[in-house]
């Protein structure tokens, strides 16, 4: 080959591989991009932005008024937003008489016990011997905290709540008190009942809506309806004792 052909041989060799070290040089920078935005496509790389939120705890303050119900909602940082007030709907709503926070937890008790409202319960220590006894279970001749039976638990209460003395048994107190009808029944009136044999067997105090305290050989000192299934049929009477 002449020598001039072999050069150009040469300078086509070196011209080929710098053309192609050039396009391997841009593919490679190429696939480096594709590969960088694939990658915060899929997410493996890149982080998702993080939302601000606020860590500053809140409270909600209710106030109850009669009638109504007061909330306010604040940061612990002091802001405060304007109180918004909640009618009561009832157009029949009457505030009680009875300051609730005021009232005395056994006229709450009580009240509950026999379903009538705060207020007409007002005879505090009359509740209070209740609840002085409450509970105390019956035995027959019994007249002390371990046991009592009706009678002497009748006889406690008047003479340490009204000063009225009684007489030892429940046909006793009967044959003493002035018999009175149903409608005319009152807080502090005795109530009869024949459960066995033929006196009267059984007595207990008449308190309110139709509920006497009387201490049952079965639950002890407890209140009960005078409509019960088992009182009722064996119910003699009411009496009033006039203190003398």
């Amino acid at each position: 080959m002449p020598a001039g052909g072999y050069l150009a041989n040469i300078q086509t060799m070196k011209l080929h591989t710098l053309l192609t070290a050039i396009l391997g040089i841009g593919i490679l920078t190429t696939s480096c991009k594709s590969i960088s935005k694939l990658s915060a496509k899929d997410g493996s790389t890149a982080k998702a932005p993080v939302k601000k939120t606020n860590t500053d705890p809140q409270f909600l303050n209710i106030e109850v008024k009669p009638g109504s119900v007061v909330t306010s909602k604040h940061k612990t940082t002091g802001t405060k937003k304007e109180a918004v007030a909640y009618t009561n709907p009832d157009p029949n709503f009457t505030a009680t008489s009875v300051n609730i926070e005021k009232a005395d937890m056994l006229q709450i008790k009580y009240a509950l016990i026999m379903d009538v409202t705060v207020e007409k319960l007002t005879n505090l220590p009359l509740l209070q011997k209740i609840e002085e006894w409450w509970g105390t279970r019956y035995c027959l001749g019994g007249s002390t905290k371990t046991c009592i039976d009706c009678s002497a638990f009748t006889s406690v209460v008047l003479k340490d709540v009204y000063g009225i003395a009684l007489q030892r048994t429940a046909q006793q107190q009967y044959d003493q008190s002035t018999h009175i009808s149903n409608d005319a029944l009152k807080e502090g009136d005795l109530v009869f009942f024949h459960t066995h044999g033929r006196e009267i067997s059984h007595v207990g105090i008449y308190v309110a809506n139709n509920k006497f305290v009387h201490a049952s050989t079965s639950g002890g000192v407890t209140i009960t309806d005078l409509d019960d299934k088992y009182w009722h049929t064996r119910y003699k009477g009411a009496g009033r004792i006039v203190n003398q």
